[in-house]
C-alpha cells in the first residue's frame, strides 16, 4: 500500500463574494499561493483571497469529479454549500499564515 494522499476541493472568494472553485493535494500551500497572488489568472485578477469552504477525499478521481460538479452548479447552490459549513463566510485560513 502506498502513502495515503489527501485531496481537497475548495471554494475561495473576495470582498465582493466572487467565487472560485479549485482542487489541490496541499490546501495550505494552494491557499497561500492565492493569497500572495502567485498564480496569474482569475484569482489574481479578482483578488480571491479568502477560503470559505473545503472538503477532503482520499481519491484524486473523486476530488476531480467533485470539483467539476460544484463548478457546474448555480451560484445559489454554491452559496448554500458554503453557508452549510460556514454561515458567516469567515476566512477559514485566516490564522494559517500569521507570524
Amino acid at each position: 500500500m502506498g502513502v495515503l494522499k489527501t485531496y481537497y476541493v475548495y471554494i475561495m472568494t473576495n470582498r465582493s463574494k466572487t467565487l472560485y472553485t479549485g482542487m489541490t493535494n496541499d490546501l495550505m500551500r494552494r491557499v497561500g499561493e492565492h493569497k500572495r497572488k502567485a498564480v496569474p489568472g482569475f484569482t489574481q485578477r479578482y483578488n480571491i483571497d479568502r477560503l470559505v469552504f473545503f472538503e477532503e477525499t482520499g481519491d484524486v478521481r473523486d476530488a476531480i469529479a467533485r470539483e467539476k460538479q460544484i463548478k457546474g452548479w448555480t451560484r445559489a447552490k454554491k452559496i448554500a454549500l458554503i453557508e452549510s459549513m460556514n454561515p458567516e463566510w469567515k476566512d477559514l485560513s485566516a490564522d494559517w499564515f500569521q507570524g
